[in-house]
């Protein structure tokens, strides 16, 4: 039993991952997009949380702008195809084929680890569930899309901190979407609370602007108790706070760029296109200040574009700033998205549902006992594969080194097993995955090579003087018979389960066939209707009995048969070994008993010899 549940934890590792079902069936299509925060080049060291992610559709990575209900109200975004994600459209222009959608992610992971989500469109019934106010966390103070039709920009986040005042004019022309063209003024938002910077959390604002010549100008001012500013000074940005500047970056004129700018408590931070590109330390206080965007209290008016305006009540990271930039950009790919998927099931009926429905109680029983049998052989398939490639793959080690190994020392190869070994020797499968194979621990022909040696040890000892008589032969034919038998036994143990899958399984099945028949007919019989209506779905039913038999069987069996000739090849090697085995053993103590016999000749002639010798120089001392 233990091993069994060995292998089913070991199995249910190795299995693949399946595929994700549908999360509703009232959608057509979908398409798998995966966030890649790492092959981009961002970097990002730790992970971030609740970040907004824009989703760019064009008809580079989309083709179905056809498919999509009126302003892409059926747009939805799962993760992992289980947890919807708060969304928001901001334009789709089917026409233009063009789409943006603002995407909400729990993690964005850094290094080069991969999420996956899913998004669902073609359900012209769906109701519009975009939701703006979500995707943004507690700390996002304001954020202007600048969508068309809007007189005074809007506040997509929950703080609703609208323009009080606005000159800058709609374009649709924008970096993402439309934006904001500045020429004769700009946005003004009174200070209010959802606005309020704290001096330990700091401040971010963030932006594309595109500006359109060097000028003397601001962006960016914040006015109050003390003033923050991000300037233009000739072909440079400038931040500033208080009386403290950082150095000049430069930009290029009429391009659209990322312009981001940190306070910290501590340091003034200045980035463009996601790098960090000038700092000054700074001492930061609280400050509730209006807020001038393209435009100064002075007057010292901004020309030039502005698109996605942030601000935040908080000091963003640099991983922060670099991801937002570059998934936001599409020079850069941060979402990969896959080929396109049609539910077929959305618009025609479960037939599969309907069969399960129609199952009486004892065709469950059937079909449980028929996945009990399934799950069974199944492991017993992997368990015996896994056994029986390690046993070849060991066989061929040690038969290599066995032909190659001094024949006078036929048993260096031999190594007396340890407590592990012996443990781990009852399941071949665990044997195979966390066994050690450094002394071929997996190989039948090794065992019985094994059994040999020790019967040699046990008969002679460390004696030298092999005298091997038909008795003792016969001794050691029947230790390495026996051991191929032990060998045989282990290999195919739960064979047997395997062929009670074969054999069991469509009688097992055809059992709850044939009493789902029986009970359909009962209740006809009971109820007098007899239409088609009211017997198909029991026969349905009746008959998916059947189908969980011959699913069982038709694996098993030919599962059963390549193991079989596998087992076949690897015992006939067992045998092969054994008179070879045998055969090195007799040639050997023959090849002794003839070294013993020369020496013995050649021993007594030397003696004759001698002795020849003496007498004859006797006899002549004798005669003179």
């Amino acid at each position: 039993m233990k091993n069994v549940i060995s292998k089913l934890g070991l199995l249910l590792l190795l299995m693949p991952m399946v595929a994700f079902a549908w999360w509703n069936n009232d959608w057509s299509s979908r398409k798998e997009i995966t966030v890649d925060a790492g092959a981009t080049g961002a970097d990002i060291q730790g992970s971030l949380s609740d970040v907004p992610v824009l989703v760019r559709l064009h008809t580079g990575n989309f083709g179905f702008f056809t498919e999509l209900a009126e302003n892409g109200k059926d747009l939805r975004f799962a993760l992992d195809d289980k947890t919807p994600l708060k969304h928001s459209i901001e334009k789709v222009d089917a026409l233009a084929e063009i789409g943006f959608a603002w995407i909400k992610l729990p993690t964005v992971r850094g290094g080069i680890s991969t999420d996956t989500l899913s998004m669902y469109y073609g359900n012209a019934n769906a109701v519009d569930d975009s939701d703006s106010k979500g995707i943004y966390d507690a700390n996002q103070s304001l954020v202007f899309h600048f969508k068309d039709g809007e007189t005074l920009p809007q506040d997509a986040t929950v703080n609703a901190n609208h323009a009080n005042e606005s000159k800058a004019i709609i374009s649709p022309a924008g970096w993402i979407g439309s934006s904001a063209q500045f020429i004769n003024g700009g946005i003004k938002i009174n200070a209010n609370p959802a606005l309020e910077i704290n001096s330990e959390n700091g401040f971010t604002f963030s932006t594309w602007a595109k500006i359109s010549q060097p000028q003397n100008a601001t962006i960016l001012e914040l006015s109050g108790t003390a003033k923050l500013e991000l300037l233009v000074q000739g072909g440079a940005l400038v931040a500033r706070y208080q009386n403290v500047s950082t150095s000049p970056v430069n930009f290029t004129a009429d391009k659209w760029q990322h312009v981001a700018v940190v306070v910290n408590k501590d340091k003034l931070e200045l980035y463009l296109d996601g790098q960090l590109a000038a700092n000054s330390p700074i001492q930061l206080s609280a400050l509730n200040p209006n807020v001038f965007i393209g435009s100064s209290e002075g007057g010292q008016n901004f020309t030039g574009e502005l698109d996605e305006v942030q601000i935040s009540k908080q000091a963003r990271s640099a991983d922060w700033i670099k991801f937002a930039q570059r998934s936001q950009s599409p020079d850069f790919t941060i979402l990969n998205f896959g080929s396109d998927e049609s539910n077929s099931s959305a618009n025609e009926p479960n037939y599969f549902l309907i069969i399960l429905q129609s199952l009486t109680f004892d065709g469950w029983v059937v079909i449980a006992l028929c996945g009990v049998m399934f799950v069974i052989s199944t492991l017993v398939i992997v368990g015996k594969s896994v056994g029986l490639n390690r046993a070849a793959k060991d066989n061929e080690a040690f038969l290599k080194q066995y032909r190659n190994a001094d024949s006078e020392d036929i048993g260096s190869l031999d190594r007396d097993e340890t407590t592990e070994e012996q443990e781990l020797s009852n399941s071949e499968f665990l044997s195979a995955l966390v066994g050690k194979h450094d002394h071929f621990q997996g190989s039948p022909i090794y065992h019985v090579y094994h059994a040999g040696v020790q019967e040699l040890k046990k008969t002679f000892g460390s004696s030298n003087n092999l005298v091997l008589s038909d008795e003792a032969l016969n001794l050691v034919r029947t230790r390495l018979d026996a051991a191929i038998v032990r060998e045989s036994q282990k290999i195919n143990k739960n064979m047997v389960l395997l062929t009670i899958a074969i054999s069991g399984g469509p009688f097992l099945g055809l059992l709850g066939t044939v009493m789902g028949v029986m009970i359909t007919f009962a209740v006809i019989a009971a109820t007098g209707d007899v239409n088609i209506n009211s017997i198909a779905p029991g026969i349905s039913g009746a008959l998916a009995a059947t189908v969980a038999g011959l699913a069982v069987a038709i694996p098993a069996l030919f599962a059963y048969n390549y193991l079989l000739t596998r087992i076949k090849e690897i015992t006939a090697d067992m045998h092969v070994f054994t008179d070879e085995f045998l055969a090195v053993i007799t040639k050997r103590v023959a090849d002794r008993q003839r070294e013993d016999d020369t020496k013995y000749i050649v021993l007594t002639d030397e003696f004759i010899a001698t002795i020849s010798k003496r007498v004859i120089e006797q006899q002549r001392g004798l005669a003179q």
